[in-house]
């Protein structure tokens, strides 16, 4: 069975919110696409993010963009906190410059630092719905 690819309008709604409520200034939403993959065979990803590098804006002449993949035999099933921390996780490998690159892992995203950035979405959250 070959993978297929599904826009994921569920995903970039929560992205979009967690990028706005995390105050994630750098990430340009109209530039950031999410899917939702049917019939991976990875055994341990829950969600991928590519980025559109240097030599591809320039030759289909387009701006930086990213798009966020959730495997769905696996994203699906997780609780609400879980795919939250999950997309948390992802938007964190977008550099400041919002370049098309990426951040590593070393040094900047850890367990700790998406747990903090999770529990920070949630009181936003519960602040804004107080109003």
């Amino acid at each position: 069975m070959t993978i297929r690819y599904v826009e994921a309008s569920d995903v970039k709604k929560l992205v979009d919110e967690i990028a706005e409520k995390l105050d994630f200034f750098h990430v340009v939403p109209q530039f950031v696409y999410c899917y939702r993959s049917y019939g991976s065979k990875s055994k341990r990803v829950i969600a991928r993010i590519y980025g559109l590098g240097k030599i591809w804006q320039e030759a289909l002449r387009k701006p930086p963009t990213y798009v966020i993949e959730v495997i769905s035999e696996r994203y699906d099933k997780l609780s609400g906190k879980d795919k939250e921390k999950t997309l948390i996780h992802e938007l964190l490998h977008i550099p400041k410059g919002f370049s098309g690159g990426f951040r590593p892992h070393r040094g900047y995203i850890d367990k700790e630092r998406i747990e903090k950035l999770h529990r920070l979405l949630l009181k936003r959250r519960s602040l804004k719905s107080e109003e």
